[in-house]
């Protein structure tokens, strides 16, 4: 209207039903109202309210626009979750965000998907074009993977399955200590134990499964535990509304287009040779000669994590080299990784020399001494003695490591037993 012809300010403000020293203000800054106008990218939009907090504001909206980029859904419950991080970061801990404010925010730039689904490249592309071009700025241990994995538990365990958190690197070489998702928030098995020193974690979820914030306190405590190695890698994983987006310090989160899900490593064998690992350990309980009944939560959660020991390092890369994880120069150098020695391996080199006993014996040995020898203990009383001994390590480990020793003597003692 101002660029046809000519009217009055008086004229403008009968119309619109508004003052004519509004109509002189507009006038006057017309340049710079379009120009705000065009940048906010919202047509409908008629009022320009300012936040309370722009620095706070100008964070967020860069998020935002990155996870629109990544072709993210952005909701309200991931906007507070990152807000009050962001808040935290900036120095101005405060109220929770308004659902206004979260509301205009995400509204500032308009999903990518309005902008239509040819500009985003096929999962063909992706795979032949721009992950090879990822690939190649890192190493195979530098390269890795997560996603999830659902297990059932036994009769006797609150819920029926739990969600597993699998990550590993493509070599292998580094597996993530699993993060276990049930429905209980407070089991009763796990009062006492010193869970920061556990090779596993429990965190109770939502009935369905992952959420936004769960994931993100792991991304967080993951990006921690790169940054004290000094180590800067590549996360590959699936596009999800529980995965948020997040810019770590030293990890670079990549997004698998949904058409190129079911590539991923731990689809191709990983997930599934965990399952059967942990499907054998529950066949081998034993309540008859543990003198003990169904295991609880946390006899599997320690099942789990030696099932997670025993998937090997070689079936892993395999994994990796299958889905085209690992860089084409390095697929070729990675041979399968030797890990400990099998059920059949133990047999055959770890025979036991045969020796007579009566030929060691004195032959004036008084029999009184041999009475005084202690008998061999029973199969019950050898797995008391190692729950008694997991036990006190569940309340006084002071490191995760501890465990796989552990783990190893158990394993030892049922192969034993098994003769």
């Amino acid at each position: 209207m101002l660029e046809g012809p000519k009217v009055s300010q008086s004229e403008l403000a009968k119309r619109f039903g508004v003052s004519q020293p509004q109509i002189c203000r507009i006038i006057k800054n017309k340049e710079r109202i379009l120009s705000e106008w065009q940048r906010s990218g919202d047509p409908e939009r008629k009022r320009k309210r300012e936040g309370k907090d722009a620095a706070l504001e100008a964070a967020l909206l860069r998020w935002v626009e990155g996870a629109r980029a990544a072709d993210l859904p952005v909701g309200r419950p991931l906007l507070q979750l990152r807000a009050k991080h962001l808040g935290g970061t900036l120095g101005r801990p405060g109220p929770e965000p308004g659902g206004g404010w979260l509301a205009r925010v995400a509204a500032f730039k308009k999903p990518l998907a309005e902008k239509g689904d040819a500009e985003q490249p096929p999962a063909e592309h992706w795979a032949s074009v721009v992950l090879p071009a990822l690939l190649r700025s890192y190493v195979p241990s530098e390269i890795f993977s997560c996603g999830e994995a659902a297990v059932p538990l036994p009769a006797g365990c609150p819920g029926e399955r739990l969600t597993l958190l699998l990550c590993t690197n493509a070599s292998g070489s580094e597996k993530v200590p699993l993060r276990a998702l049930g429905e209980s928030p407070r089991p009763r098995c796990l009062r006492g134990v010193n869970l920061e020193q556990m090779p596993w974690s429990y965190r109770a979820g939502s009935p369905g499964g992952l959420t936004a914030p769960l994931f993100a306190e792991w991304l967080q405590e993951f990006n921690e535990g790169m940054r004290r190695q000094g180590k800067r890698v590549l996360l590959l994983l699936a596009k999800h509304e529980a995965h948020p987006y997040l810019q770590l310090s030293n990890v670079r989160m990549v997004f698998v287009p949904l058409a190129a899900t079911l590539t991923q490593p731990l689809d191709r064998g990983i997930a599934g040779d965990l399952k059967g690992h942990y499907r054998r350990r529950l066949l081998r309980w034993l309540p008859a000669e543990r003198g003990v009944g169904q295991p609880t939560l946390l006899d599997v959660l320690h099942m789990l994590a030696q099932a997670w020991g025993d998937v090997s390092p070689g079936l892993i890369a395999s994994c990796f080299r299958a889905a085209g994880f690992i860089p084409d120069a390095e697929a070729a150098s990675l041979s399968p990784a030797h890990g400990l020695l099998g059920r059949e391996q133990l047999d055959r080199g770890g025979e036991p020399a045969e020796a007579d006993g009566d030929k060691g014996m004195a032959e004036g040995e008084d029999a009184a001494e041999l009475a005084a020898v202690p008998p061999c203990p029973s199969e019950r009383e050898v797995w008391r003695s190692l729950a008694t001994l997991r036990r006190y390590l569940e309340c006084q480990a002071t490191s995760p490591d501890l465990f796989q020793a552990f783990y190893e003597l158990e394993d030892a003692v049922h192969m034993v037993s098994a003769g």
